[in-house]
């Protein structure tokens, strides 16, 4: 996932990222300020730290730290579901004066180990192979976990629809009853009033 937002100063935006559990997550940024005078966003923001915020589905913090203009954040997961992101900018400027604008660009990798290829290039052929080995063994953990939990999500998706098909049906029968009681009651009232009237 990658993307840019704009975002004032000291306002926090939040992004919603479906994680499985066990699951490393990097996540790199890079902010950008307004320059009023240019009419652009500045190459970096320097002096401008933005605070990270993780919190996993059960309301739990599980990183916030306070980083650069530019930096690389990381957590692994350990429940599987919708984690929030949130980044804040730590302008001193009060809220009201704080008025400028930012440029976030954030690019969020899920289950990534990358290859260091400094370190690949430093061995022999044997071990470069033996590397690779390992990163696709990784990537297809990473795959095998991202099934399992797409496989969870269809089987909690199935049972609620046939809960959901269960009570319309249940409904439908009790509708079904409830009127045909209702045109029993109305054919006896009908029967009793003409035979009171002595119409029959």
């Amino acid at each position: 996932l990658a993307l840019y937002f704009h975002s004032g100063e000291r306002e926090e935006k939040c992004i919603i990222e479906d994680v499985p559990s066990d699951t490393l997550v990097i996540g790199n940024y890079k902010v950008q300020r307004w320059d009023i005078h240019k009419q652009e966003f500045l190459e970096s923001a320097p002096g401008l730290g933005m605070f990270v915020t993780v919190t996993t589905p059960s309301a739990e913090v599980l990183l916030s730290k306070l980083y650069g203009p530019q930096g690389t954040f990381s957590f692994t997961s350990y429940l599987s579901g919708e984690h929030i992101i949130c980044l804040q900018s730590n302008s001193t400027r009060f809220v009201a004066f704080a008025g400028s604008k930012l440029r976030i660009h954030l690019d969020i990798r899920v289950g990534e180990h990358f290859l260091d290829e400094s370190v690949v290039q430093a061995k022999d052929q044997v071990n470069e192979v033996n590397i690779r080995l390992e990163h696709l063994i990784e990537q297809i953990h990473h795959i095998s976990k991202e099934q399992n939990y797409e496989r969870e999500r269809e089987e909690k998706f199935r049972k609620t629809s046939e809960e959901t098909n269960s009570n319309i049906l249940w409904w439908a029968i009790v509708q079904t009853l409830i009127l045909i009681s209702i045109g029993i009651w109305q054919i006896k009232s009908l029967r009793d009033f003409f035979i009171s009237k002595k119409l029959v």
